[in-house]
Formats: structure tokens, C-alpha cells, sequence
């Protein structure tokens, strides 16, 4: 069984800090800046694109709410929330979870590009949006 559905279970220990009907938020095991925590569904779900409209928008309710708490209570310069899908993202546990995370000025954490990519050019951004237009219109 997925450790974050043991956590649910309370098979597992964690530090919970908000427990819904839908979702359960606790901190994480690694706190590279004091404040680091996690919101998950308490169904088994992989990652977001297995989301339905109702517990999406319980769980970002929840996210909502944590990252207010989280930014009021710790040190911080902002905040990240993120969600990795699969291994290439680094995706560690098969459970969907959203970090929210407080920064902290030059702390290296999350670095979106490794180097500074160039500018997409207009016409590469409109097909690359087209193509998703028709994705969202056939996966509707």
C-alpha cells in the first residue's frame, strides 16, 4: 500500500495538521526551509490528471488554506506549491500531493531552468497553442 494512503489509514506516523472529508495536509519528512508540507487527497489518486471537478476543488481548497497558515507562520520571501507527475518530474510517491513550500532568498531550491532559455518565437507559441486547444476540445 502507497505510504500517504497509510498516513490516511493512520497506519503511518505524520504531523497532521488539516483533516477534511476529502483531504489531508501534513509536513513533510524533509523541511530544507522550516514550513514545508503536503496536501493530499485521501483517495488513492496517481497524480492531478485523475482529478475530478469535486475533489479538485476540495483539494485546492485545502491548498488554499495551508499555504495562508504556512506563508503567516513561517519565515518567508514567498512560496512554492508544486506537483510532480512520473519519474522524469521526480514524482517519489504515487499518490498525488502538492507541496507548499516557503522560500527563502538564493536558497537553491526548485530551479526551474538550469540555464536561461531562449524566447519562443510567435508563430512556435500559436501552433503549440492550437495543438492544445484541440487536445482540450477532444478531451473534454
Amino acid at each position: 500500500m502507497c505510504v500517504f494512503c497509510e498516513i490516511v489509514a493512520r497506519r503511518a506516523p505524520a504531523a497532521i495538521v488539516l483533516d477534511d472529508q476529502h483531504t489531508l495536509a501534513f509536513a513533510d519528512l524533509r523541511q530544507a526551509n522550516p514550513g514545508h508540507f503536503l496536501v493530499i487527497p485521501k483517495a488513492h489518486i496517481p497524480d492531478v490528471r485523475d482529478l475530478d471537478a469535486e475533489l479538485g476543488a476540495a483539494l485546492m481548497q485545502s491548498v488554499t488554506r495551508v499555504t495562508r497558515a504556512v506563508s503567516a507562520t513561517f519565515p518567508n520571501d514567498g512560496i512554492s506549491l508544486w506537483h510532480s507527475i512520473g519519474p522524469a518530474a521526480f514524482q517519489e510517491v504515487p499518490h498525488l500531493h502538492i507541496h507548499v513550500h516557503p522560500r527563502l532568498p538564493d536558497d537553491g531550491l526548485l530551479r526551474v531552468y538550469p540555464t536561461h532559455p531562449e524566447i519562443t518565437n510567435a508563430a512556435t507559441l500559436l501552433d503549440y497553442a492550437e495543438r492544445l486547444k484541440a487536445a482540450l476540445r477532444d478531451h473534454a
